[in-house]
């Protein structure tokens, strides 16, 4: 399809890198105006200035209620709606050797971020779309929220809140005909995996990155390695007509990782 969101207007949290940015550029590629909702001021203004006029940046802290509030306020006087809200803002926690050495100092930061922000972001954004028709509503999990293991554990735990509570919020919010969906990426290169250690050199970091993406690709059925754009395409989906009637669902978009652990077949000896 093309143009699938023409004339629709978007915000997407965290959109000035990553899996943010991927859907920000899907978006606008399909005739959305979308609004970038960021804490990197800079980065955010220059990925709007290169997208032209239906893009615009906005700087937000999703863990203050209050911006969120404003974000939506502000996007519907500038453009004069809203249809579609992704929200995508996310944190890692600190990577420990074990939880027993875990002090938990970062709990309260990625709850705000990962967890008060999409729920800030799904009512504010519901609150509009009530009074409007209805409107599209995607919250990014992970599969680290869905699928049990070490590690990041109060990453792992925001995650699962995510889940737990976009089908929550589908429930109550179908009556007005706003739909909320989530989607959990895997094994999506982005900047998140560096930011849960900062003890190391870069090349250390570098390595280190290597090591549990080589870990993450053996254990994938798929082989190819998965990218912000096939998040974008999830994402494209539940915003547009095509997903109309789902809401409530969680879609794995993470190469069949959640599935479960690949199998590998031996090459035939020649």
């Amino acid at each position: 399809m093309v143009n699938e969101l023409a004339g629709r207007v978007a915000i997407v949290t965290g959109g000035a890198s990553g899996i943010g940015a991927g859907i920000v550029e899907k978006f606008l590629a399909e005739g959305a105006r979308v609004v970038i909702a960021d804490v990197e001021r800079e980065r955010g203004q220059d990925f709007a200035a290169q997208l032209g006029s239906d893009a615009a940046f906005r700087l937000v802290d999703v863990s203050e209620p209050d911006q969120v509030g404003a974000l939506v306020a502000s996007t519907v006087e500038a453009f004069g709606a809203l249809d579609v809200m992704v929200n995508n803002a996310g944190i890692s926690s600190k990577m420990h050797r074990s939880f027993l050495d875990d002090d938990l100092a970062d709990f309260q930061r990625v709850m705000s971020v990962n967890v008060l922000g999409v729920m800030a972001g799904t009512r504010d954004a519901a609150r509009q779309m009530a009074t409007t028709g209805g409107g599209s509503i995607i919250n990014l999990s992970s599969i680290g929220g869905i699928q049990a293991g070490g590690g990041v554990m109060t990453y792992r735990a925001s995650k699962a809140a995510v889940v737990q509570f976009t089908k929550s919020a589908a429930i109550e919010l179908a009556y007005h005909d706003v739909r909320v969906n989530c989607i959990a990426p895997g094994s999506i290169p982005t900047p998140i995996l560096g930011s849960s250690v900062s003890d190391k050199t870069s090349e250390e970091l570098e390595r280190f990155e290597q090591r549990i993406r080589a870990q993450m690709r053996a254990d994938r059925p798929l082989q190819r390695e998965g990218t912000p754009e096939d998040v974008a395409e999830a994402a494209l989906y539940l915003a547009g007509d095509r997903s109309r009637y789902v809401t409530g669902t969680v879609m794995r978009v993470d190469g069949g990782t959640a599935a479960g652990k690949a199998i590998r077949r031996k090459q035939p000896a020649d």
